[in-house]
């Protein structure tokens, strides 16, 4: 079975905040609500161990590659980047069946997060979740399709739904290309 980078704070997040708000109340979590994320890890394991979710799944291409995601570990802008690409974005695998089938994958800017956190084996969705978003706002941009660099601080992170060339042809070379919307196909 192929190896899943995984971050071990993946799906954290949530129930942490939970359990903190509760204390911050002076009550006692209820374990029902504990026991439910518990579950909804297990349930993911147990999910990415099937072939079908295996097949034709970014998520799984992405984290079970060892280059890319050492690429994710080592630069933060890398990551974001790819964090970006993965939002509001359609991709599909470069083989026969699926382009013929027109079978394509996406996912929510939440899983973007936590895909990146399973790649850097670090942290969960919220450290990735909108990153992009206050890029504008602070200057960063694109020229053509590269990053510029905005006011010194060293990052160049990009807005969600942005594909850089980097992570076009990293893609590209895991075999996956981004596509316009089939929704949005006339």
């Amino acid at each position: 079975m192929t190896k899943l980078n995984k971050s071990p704070k993946r799906g954290t997040f949530q129930l942490e905040g939970y359990i903190k708000r509760c204390e911050e109340k002076g009550e006692e979590p209820r374990q029902d609500y504990i026991d439910m994320w518990k579950n909804m890890d297990e349930e993911q394991k147990q999910r990415e161990q099937s072939q079908e979710w295996r097949e034709n799944n970014l998520e799984h291409d992405l984290r079970s590659n060892t280059w890319i995601c050492d690429k994710a570990k080592a630069s933060e802008v890398y990551a974001q980047n790819l964090y970006a690409a993965l939002c509001n974005q359609t991709w599909q695998q470069q083989e026969m069946w699926q382009v013929l089938k027109n079978q394509t994958w996406s996912c929510s800017w939440r899983s973007a997060g936590g895909i990146i956190a399973d790649m850097r084996e670090q942290g969960d969705y919220i450290d990735w979740y909108c990153s992009g978003i206050g890029s504008q706002k602070r200057g960063y941009g694109l020229s053509g399709n590269k990053p510029v660099l905005d006011d010194g601080d060293g990052r160049c992170y990009v807005p969600e739904g942005t594909v850089t060339e980097e992570i076009n042809r990293d893609l590209l070379e895991l075999g996956w290309s981004p596509v316009d919307d089939p929704d949005e196909m006339s």
